[in-house]
């Protein structure tokens, strides 16, 4: 009987375990290479207020592609693709993220700092 609820909880647990890592981490500093390589499309995941106020440089307002995202990411699917929100406990960067997997992009990742780890490590942002 034992094994049996272990292995009911294991069943329970497991959609939550792999949504919590469905999409690596990439660190600020990762990004920041990346970005600076050209290497990497951001997509800002925090609402077009928050996008005005100031969001990572090059990040795209998902608000304003999430009707078109196939025409605003480049046609290599193996391009690195960081959805990011606003820090570690938010998880709206899914929308961006899982919209890119569909459409067959296979390096989505997640800055799980957000803008607010991008601002506290004292990191430029765009307006």
């Amino acid at each position: 009987m034992k094994k049996f609820f272990t292995a009911l909880l294991a069943i329970a647990a497991a959609p939550v375990m792999l949504f919590a890592g469905e999409f690596p981490d990439i660190s600020i500093t990762e990004l920041k290479k990346a970005i600076a390589d050209k290497k990497a499309v951001v997509i800002d995941v925090n609402g077009s207020e928050s996008f005005k106020s100031g969001h990572i440089p090059s990040a795209l307002n998902f608000g304003d592609i999430q009707g078109d995202l196939a025409s605003a990411l480049p046609k290599d699917k193996d391009t690195l693709v960081v959805a990011y929100c606003g820090g570690p406990s938010c998880n709206a960067y899914t929308r961006a993220a899982n919209a890119a997997t569909k459409l067959g992009y296979t390096n989505v990742k997640h800055l799980s700092a957000g803008i607010s780890g991008w601002l506290q490590a004292k990191e430029q942002v765009e307006k």
